[in-house]
């Protein structure tokens, strides 16, 4: 009978937690639906290549390929300049009968891609020059048999040299970011770094301040004559000295422990995902201000943290209806990675990404007023 009193004082409280349960029965709901929409929204990424003396029969051979645009070039200069502003993903330079490719290698997928259709696009050259070439030569032979005595033909035929076979093209890679080995997960790594900072700062921070509203503590200290902005600001730079420690730790864990390349500076990796756990802090306030306990709190996360996953751009978002890529827009996470990936594998400077930091700059904005409006609700005087 105990164990029944307990089960139904513990059913009723439940019960009379509605945001509780929305958030219990809803949340899955929401998950497995983004999941559908990505998943099979999602379809095989589309390659630009750059080509720079290549014959016209492989151009196009290879333009025919599904999800494959050539773009032409006059020289080896202008596509590489093409490569370094994204505008293609790959170069096919022909020397003499000698390829040369080289790849920006951000995305393995894409690598892979243009090598499996440069090798489809050669193949089908050749396999055309060899009909071209029988065809010719049948002629050739049936024109003989028609002008020449039997004797001849088989006296010439003797004497004719034996055909070699034509030596197969060298083929050269070269990568701009990393090697061969170079994988999916180095391009997942600029986001899942910034992925764990929003996380844990925006979990540590959102509980803390929870604690100290139910404990209490934070209605004592808005009894007192101190302005609603000036918590705000003291909370957000108390945590914010932690998740200054924990950004470099995270950052400084990925780079050396995994043993990732990266092209650019370090320090501008850290000053980015520094901006992005000041918007995790600022969120993380602002949402517990909205949960009446830890359990609460902890269920903002598959409905806040999850979509984060989804739009950041770990699951490419090229051949996705417009409607999922403007939800990204709204995205913290999307803005860091897009920066973070720019300065890791390309060697980009911080002023490259002035419209990123600007956008993560007023989610910071933007947040921290909404903090300042939401301790209305707990201000009693």
């Amino acid at each position: 009978m105990r164990t029944f009193a307990i089960m139904k004082r513990v059913l009723t409280e439940m019960l009379r937690d509605k945001r509780s349960l929305a958030l219990l029965f809803l949340a899955p709901i929401l998950v497995l639906w983004l999941m559908s929409v990505i998943f099979t929204a999602n379809s095989t990424t589309s390659v630009e290549v750059g080509t720079v003396g290549v014959t016209t029969s492989v151009s196009t051979n290879l333009n025919q390929v599904k999800h494959v645009n050539v773009h032409h070039y006059a020289s080896q200069a202008t596509a590489k300049k093409a490569l370094k502003a994204d505008k293609i993903d790959a170069i096919i330079h022909k020397t003499g009968s000698n390829y040369s490719l080289t790849y920006a290698n951000t995305d393995s997928s894409k690598t892979s891609a243009v090598k499996m259709a440069f090798r489809s696009a050669l193949t089908q050259t050749n396999i055309s020059q060899m009909k071209s070439q029988l065809g010719t030569a049948h002629k050739t032979i049936g024109k003989l048999q028609k002008t020449l005595p039997a004797p001849v033909q088989k006296q010439l035929r003797s004497q004719l040299p034996k055909q070699k076979q034509a030596a197969a093209p060298q083929i050269t890679n070269h990568y701009v970011y990393g090697d061969a080995n170079t994988g999916f997960f180095d391009k997942m790594l600029p986001i899942l770094m910034g992925f764990f900072v929003f996380f844990f700062v925006f979990l540590i921070s959102g509980m803390a301040l929870l604690k100290e509203r139910t404990s209490g503590t934070l209605s004592r200290l808005l009894a007192t004559p101190v302005k609603r902005y000036e918590i705000v600001f003291g909370y957000m730079a108390s945590y914010g000295i932690l998740a200054i420690f924990q950004t470099i730790l995270i950052v400084m864990a990925t780079i050396w422990l995994l043993g990732v390349e990266v092209v650019g500076s370090v320090f501008n990796i850290i000053v980015i995902n520094l901006i992005l756990a000041l918007v995790a802090l600022a969120f993380g306030i602002l949402l517990s201000t909205f949960a009446n306990s830890e359990f609460q709190m902890v269920q903002f996360i598959p409905v806040v943290i999850i979509p984060q996953i989804f739009f950041s751009g770990i699951i490419p978002m090229d051949a996705m209806a417009s409607w999922i890529k403007d939800i990204s827009y709204i995205i913290p996470i999307k803005y860091s990675g897009d920066a973070v990936t720019g300065i890791m594998m390309q060697g980009k400077n911080l002023s490259s990404f002035g419209l990123d930091i600007g956008v993560l700059l007023i989610f910071l904005v933007v947040l921290t007023i909404l903090n300042v409006e939401g301790l209305k609700r707990y201000r009693k005087v």
